[in-house]
């Protein structure tokens, strides 16, 4: 059989092959869950600054969505913007415009903080949102001190699912009985980063720095 006969076909698998390998999506979406719980809410000034780095880091395709923490948090209604950006340059810079507008208007109409911490609720409405979009990269942002306080009513003691999902907790304050006591504050991090791994996220880390908000993102293929 003529050699030639073969190039063809091989020619159409390896198409195929590489087809195959380019269909994972390349976009990332970014859900990031803003606590607006008592004192905490007024560390607004610092998400929004987080809020406006991410705007000038997202490319077309990306996704960005921010949510209020607050007693209870798994709820659409919690989403305080949410955009996926087109293709056109033109489109893109109004969309983020639009995007930093409703951060803005909600910070300035924040009066006060809610009673309780439903962080649990903001994750499993984050992973919901995260898993529509189909990217390749999908990233939890809590800005929060990560103290979860719940009423008696809210039931949220049930394992969750990240699979696929990375996890960061941003601008994690420092409580008055952690000052006491550091385990308070260490304990805090490591019961939750063993929830966020055994929920299946892919990663789980901690930037309180946020002159270096560029550590969020580092190694993004």
């Amino acid at each position: 059989m003529s050699r030639h006969f073969w190039i063809v076909p091989l020619l159409a698998l390896s198409l195929f092959a590489t087809s195959c390998a380019d269909s994972r999506s390349h976009a990332q979406a970014v859900y990031m869950l803003v606590d607006t719980s008592g004192t905490y809410s007024q560390e607004l000034d610092k998400a929004q600054r987080v809020v406006s780095y991410m705007l000038g880091t997202l490319k077309a395709g990306d996704s960005l969505a921010v949510a209020r923490v607050k007693s209870r948090s798994f709820s659409e209604k919690d989403i305080i913007a949410k955009m996926t950006l087109g293709k056109d340059p033109m489109q893109i810079n109004n969309q983020k415009r639009e995007f930093a507008e409703k951060i803005g208007v909600f910070k300035a109409d924040l009066k006060k903080g809610s009673a309780y911490t439903d962080i649990t609720g903001g994750i499993i409405q984050a992973s919901e949102f995260l898993n529509e979009t189909g990217a390749g990269q999908k990233t939890i942002l809590i800005f929060s001190d990560m103290q979860e306080e719940l009423d008696y009513k809210t039931v949220r003691d049930f394992p969750i699912n990240l699979q696929g999902i990375r996890i960061i907790a941003l601008n994690v304050t420092k409580l008055t009985t952690d000052n006491v006591d550091p385990r308070r504050y260490m304990g805090r991090l490591e019961w939750w980063e063993k929830r966020a791994r055994d929920a299946g996220a892919t990663d789980w880390k901690v930037v309180n720095d946020l002159e270096h908000l560029e550590r969020i993102f580092k190694g993004r293929g």
